[in-house]
């Protein structure tokens, strides 16, 4: 049985050659429940690509193998990946539990109520985004970490503070190379 992990750079490592990574039988049986996951690419330290799902639509195995090939490849940040990169790509796993809905009074209440193991989803008018856990080693501070989180769902830096802003948050596994 391999890791996630590694499914994701051997699922790049067969990418580069035109073929599809299957992992043997007992590391699909063991990775069988449909989780939600997000593969993030590090190069020197900085982001290379990230893409996930929020929901859990296919086995985990099959997630993981999906998301490295996007992040790879398709995020549209960066150009894709080439292969003289892939050994110095450092690969991270991030397995997400379902997401729930972030129920506060006001302002100071979702700041009081959000911590820093939490990823956290933003929704206002149907526009969306997310920021794993791991972000908030990035951005410790909480009022900044949700008007960056605005601005990546493509609003105003203040739309957290604004009504019919709603939240989510989840917890992550993280597996690291």
């Amino acid at each position: 049985m391999i890791g996630l992990t590694e499914i994701a750079r051997r699922t790049i490592e067969e990418h580069f050659k035109g073929k599809e990574f299957i992992p043997d039988d007992k590391t699909k049986e063991y990775y069988k429940e449909k989780q939600a996951c997000f593969v993030t690419l590090t190069f020197g330290g900085k982001l290379r690509g990230c893409i996930g799902s929020l929901e859990a639509r296919q086995e985990l195995w099959k997630n993981v193998a999906e998301n490295a090939v996007s992040a790879a490849f398709y995020d549209t940040r960066f150009i894709p990946l080439k292969k003289e990169e892939l050994k110095k790509i450092k690969i991270e796993v991030s397995v997400l539990s379902p997401p729930r809905r972030l129920e506060f009074r006001d302002e100071d209440d979702l700041l009081e109520k959000i911590d820093n193991k939490m990823g956290i989803i933003l929704e206002k008018n149907g526009d969306k985004a997310t920021f794993l856990p791991q972000v908030w080693e990035e951005i410790p501070d909480k009022t900044e970490f949700l008007e960056q989180l605005s601005m990546k769902a493509g609003l105003d830096k203040n739309a957290w503070r604004q009504k019919g802003t709603n939240f989510q948050y989840y917890r992550a596994d993280v597996e690291n190379e």
